[in-house]
């Protein structure tokens, strides 16, 4: 049997609130730890204890970290998932069942590992509740004596995970040995999967891009957070509070306690007294944001058009899930791409950074707050619930060597060598007028009435058809100037290619992939990875380049795809859809099957249903 080195899927099956999440980033932390990339997924109920949960680790030699469709290796450890768990690996796969779970018959072709693991945790503690939480350990040795990652690693990773709890940390130390001793001592290895000391991963970190993104918030300079929790984006808001409090505080020498905060975090009764603060702080000259999910985004429209039409900056974080209404709170989407790009009634059109990996969480965490106040609008950020809550590598973070841009805002001095000020006049022809600071300027003639009904230049309130068109003509104007500032797309561009792809978000690590199949079945493709609405000049000649435009993304109506068209309505006929919808992570064979489809079906539309046979496409 020919050995599988450093390449496999890991899916372990278990229960949530049962302590498996520990037992799960070490064995992640350990495999990243030998060099080897890795990825990890976590499936989870939207419910606080009970449901089942699944973990899914991906190792690759190659560098690919998107999800895989098929798993190789299955620790069941939920009765209630047992039969739909085992039947869903296929033949030559690996299968550590705790013996304890019934289970169905089991195909000879598969690797069986049965492990006691109720009675290994017999002599670690007679607490029931402790075994329960403690008995993941028991196949994190398991797993370690038959793939081969490095004891060392194992310890080092547990280390890390609960250092800080001497207790917890010497039961789940004694567990992993019964695991490891009970799998050298009665489990032949039969199966052909391996992990190998690798040197891929030196100097890089792990970190989710909720807890990037808050990073980035911090170095940003935002001084006002509100929120109201909400799932997949409440971790985000949790991460920046624990930076705020560590950084944010000052104290006069000798002074007792904590210190005084420089900050601000207001927990809001609802999402729409969220972005009102938001907007509240921004008119005053904090750098303010909140973060939610799509049901939270639905609140805010009323806001959000207000914050576009009196011109206020604002930052608003959507960690996108699917939906509509309630949906799947813990699956992830791309779904509010054009909800958020024209949130409000009327016409009314916001930047949009679209974030696809943690490092972009953290530039864009900083990037939002400059465009906001630059731009005196709300900006929003959209990333999606397996970029945002979900482990991710990545080199280590710059510290930032640039000063914050506060945009137009005029001092007293400045006042006092204008014989007026307008504030909606646009004196510089890019639509962005310049604005005051209450606190900031004394003199009055800095003062004027923000309001979100009718006003000319000076901020008078009308109703005068003409002066409304002309307000309306110099948002767009502003939206122009947009495109100039905006994170530009990565393109990488394939000369032997007739066939172009259009991805952003999460989406981008399988389009790495899934680009590497293509060109083994002989489609070469060239590649533009979107970083942010509006689009820049590089998405027209990108598209004008290439026969053929697919754009991937993952929601069911081709949203991005739409846009693209509209953006380029002479090309829309050669702009073709890759949709995928179910709530899982994107794979790579998705996305190279259906390109695959629809070249060999003359351009149409993909007719088949993202899940076949119960399986998620």
């Amino acid at each position: 049997m020919k050995p599988s080195i450093n390449d496999l899927s890991l899916h372990v099956a278990t229960v949530n609130g049962s302590g498996s999440q520990t037992a799960n980033s070490v064995l992640l932390r350990a495999i990243f730890q030998m060099g080897i990339p890795v990825s990890g997924k976590n499936l989870f109920p939207s419910n606080i204890a009970g449901l089942p949960t699944w973990f899914t680790i991906r190792a690759s030699k190659d560098g690919y970290v998107a999800r895989r469709r098929e798993n190789d290796i299955l620790v069941v450890m939920n009765p209630e998932t047992a039969a739909e768990d085992i039947a869903a690996i296929g033949p030559g796969g690996v299968i550590v069942l705790n013996e304890q779970i019934p289970a169905p018959a089991i195909p000879e072709d598969r690797f069986v590992y049965r492990v006691p693991m109720a009675k290994l945790m017999e002599p670690i503690t007679t607490d029931v509740k402790l075994r329960r939480l403690v008995v993941n350990m028991i196949y994190v040795g398991v797993l370690a004596e038959l793939l081969g990652i490095a004891e060392e690693e194992i310890e080092k990773a547990l280390d890390a995970q609960l250092g800080r709890k001497p207790r917890a940390l010497q039961l789940n130390h004694q567990a992993v040995r019964a695991g490891w001793e009970f799998a050298r001592a009665n489990l032949a290895k039969r199966d052909p999967f391996r992990l190998e000391r690798m040197n891929e991963t030196t100097g890089k970190i792990l970190i989710d891009g909720n807890n990037a993104g808050a990073l980035g918030a911090l170095f940003g300079g935002v001084t006002v957070v509100t929120w109201y929790p909400i799932t997949p984006s409440s971790s985000l808001i949790e991460s920046l509070i624990g930076h705020l409090e560590r950084y944010r505080r000052t104290k006069a020498p000798g002074e007792a306690g904590p210190g005084r905060a420089t900050y601000a975090v207001v927990q809001a009764e609802d999402e729409i007294a969220a972005i009102g603060m938001v907007l509240g702080a921004g008119w005053a000259g904090a750098r303010a944001m909140t973060s939610t999910s799509g049901p939270g985004i639905s609140l805010m429209a009323e806001f959000a058009g207000y914050g576009y039409y009196a011109e206020i900056p604002g930052v608003i974080w959507d960690i996108q899930r699917i939906g509509p209404s309630t949906g799947l709170p813990t699956r992830t989407s791309q779904g509010d791409i054009r909800f958020a790009h024209g949130l409000s009634h009327g016409d009314t059109r916001h930047p949009v950074l679209l974030p696809s990996s943690a490092r972009d969480c953290y530039d864009f965490g900083m990037k939002a707050l400059d465009l906001a106040e630059r731009l005196q609008t709300p900006v929003f950020v959209l990333s999606d619930l397996d970029l945002g809550m979900n482990m991710w590598m990545s080199d280590p973070f710059p510290y930032p060597t640039q000063p914050w841009d506060r945009g137009k805002v005029l001092s007293d001095e400045q006042l006092a060598k204008l014989p007026k000020f307008e504030r909606y006049r646009d004196t510089d022809n890019d639509g962005i007028p310049y604005r005051t600071i209450p606190g900031l300027v004394h003199d009055p003639k800095g003062a004027y009435f923000t309001r979100g009904s009718g006003h000319d230049e000076a901020a008078r309130y009308t109703e005068s058809p003409e002066v409304y068109a002309h307000n309306m003509d110099r948002l767009a104007k502003k939206f122009e100037t947009a495109r100039t500032l905006v994170p530009p797309p990565v393109v990488e561009d394939d000369e032997q290619a007739e066939v172009g792809l259009i991805a952003f978000g999460s989406t981008h690590w399988a389009m790495i992939e899934a680009r590497d199949q293509l060109r083994r079945q002989g489609l070469h493709t060239g590649y533009l990875l979107l970083k942010a609405l509006p689009f820049t000049e590089h998405l027209k000649r990108f598209v004008g380049k290439y026969r053929r435009i697919y754009v991937v993304e993952q929601n069911r109506d081709g949203q991005m795809a739409e846009l693209v068209r509209l953006e380029l309505p002479a090309e829309a006929g050669r702009v073709g859809s890759v949709r995928h919808y179910t709530g899982m992570p994107i794979d790579a064979r998705f996305v190279s099957e259906e390109i695959l489809a629809q070249e060999r079906g003359a351009i149409s539309s993909p007719k088949r249903p993202p899940v076949e046979q119960g399986v998620a496409r």
